[in-house]
């Protein structure tokens, strides 16, 4: 059965792209969008308060199926495939193709060569720009921003350790569907993680359990090694070493390091054991 996350269907209308497989009123092509605002919630109804499913990042495309009119936007994200409702404001027409991505966790956008100026927006890491040129210690994009040149890398840059990452985002406070450092959830952090390493990583936990890395037996299981993932029911956490994992989750309301004996003993409590541990 098509996942409903990565399926472009409704009973009233589905992408043209699924026609023969399922059943719909109508079929349509769809059109592609381009991501204009910092990060854009993508919901599971056209509502502000609708549940948030994940979040794009600016520079990323969307293939739009839908509008209703009053502001919503129904389509699929092109990068991991997940179906949602967007804010029809967050979307323009695609214009010059991102030659840099955000690097650091996140940066300012300034409106002129000045660092004295007050920043007009904020990006988080994955944020994709299109630079036109560079102006001193300034990255200037093709919609007039200037970005921190140390906080930018070409599109093509791969970091070496997505650990590493993980762990530059201790502190972020935990948000379900987050994916950025101004709120993220488990998943987002694995996903955001592989992904600065070049690595294509599916949004949510259970899909990350099915299509990532190989699972490990009893005996592999007890000695961990750096990078490996622990899976439970709606939560997986990365290991650091040995003795300890960095995983975004609601019991600290952050991502935290602690160490992983005592965080499987705190959820085994609460009634959730180990699905799975993967290693790439």
């Amino acid at each position: 059965m098509d996942d409903p996350r990565l399926t472009p269907a409704r009973g009233d209308l589905a992408a043209k792209y699924l026609e023969g497989r399922l059943q719909a009123a109508r079929f349509v092509s769809g059109e592609e969008f381009a991501v204009v605002d910092a990060l854009a919630p993508l919901r599971e109804l056209p509502s502000s308060d609708a549940e948030l499913l994940t979040q794009a990042l600016k520079g990323e495309r969307v293939t739009i199926y839908d509008r209703n009119g009053e502001g919503w936007a129904w389509g699929q994200l092109n990068s991991d495939g997940y179906v949602g409702w967007l804010p029809d404001s967050a979307l323009a027409k695609p214009g010059a193709a991102p030659t840099h991505k955000v690097t650091a966790i996140r940066t300012f956008a300034f409106p002129g060569p000045s660092f004295k100026l007050p920043p007009a927006d904020t990006l988080t890491m994955g944020a994709m720009v299109n630079v036109i040129r560079e102006d001193g210690p300034f990255a200037v994009t093709s919609d007039g921003q200037y970005l921190p040149l140390p906080h930018l890398g070409r599109i093509g840059d791969r970091e070496k350790d997505f650990v590493a990452v993980a762990e530059r985002f201790v502190g972020t406070p935990y948000l379900w569907g987050g994916k950025s450092s101004l709120g993220i959830d488990c998943s987002g952090l694995v996903q955001l993680s592989l992904n600065a390493t070049g690595i294509g990583c599916p949004r949510d936990s259970d899909m990350q359990q099915d299509g990532l890395g190989r699972e490990l037996d009893i005996g592999e299981s007890k000695q961990l090694r750096r990078g490996d993932l622990i899976f439970w029911n709606d939560h997986v956490a990365v290991v650091r070493d040995a003795a300890s994992i960095v995983h975004a989750n609601g019991y600290h309301m952050a991502t935290a390091v602690e160490n992983t004996q005592d965080a499987i003993a705190r959820i085994k409590a609460a009634g959730n054991e180990i699905l799975a541990i993967k290693r790439f």
